[in-house]
């Protein structure tokens, strides 16, 4: 490699290439997620709650409220496995900042699922109680 060479040739693309190798880096990311076991049990949750917001939700607010918290957590879960990685990366020796860094992620999972949970289940508390 070069000193012409661009450390990132992504930044020199232009146009539909750039879209295009955009969209398969993000492919890439789906498939590093998926080796992640919450991210799975979180994709399999969201299998069935993705179809149940239309059932559930009477307005399309309702709907896009519901399945908008379900991707959230994704979201949220792919973030968090990022920060893992890149402590990860670093080095397996302990440190407490990155104990901080790999907690705070993990803090914001639960968060983006309690979220989640309460607007579900406000909706269907709506739906079906009153």
């Amino acid at each position: 490699m070069s000193d012409a060479d661009p450390v990132n040739p992504q930044a020199e693309r232009r146009g539909f290439d750039r879209i295009w190798h955009a969209t398969l880096i993000s492919i890439n990311g789906f498939r590093a997620g998926w080796h992640e076991a919450a991210f799975r049990q979180e994709v399999l949750c969201a299998v069935v709650m993705l179809p149940a917001a239309f059932w559930v939700g009477r307005s399309w607010v309702e709907v896009a409220m519901l399945a908008a918290t379900v991707v959230l957590v994704l979201v949220v879960e792919l973030l968090n496995s990022g920060i893992e990685a890149a402590i990860d990366r670093i080095g397996p020796e302990w440190h407490s900042l990155s104990k901080s860094a790999k907690d705070m992620g993990s803090a914001a999972v639960l968060l983006s699922i309690l979220l989640c949970g309460c607007v579900w289940l406000a909706a269907l508390w709506q739906r079906f109680v009153t």
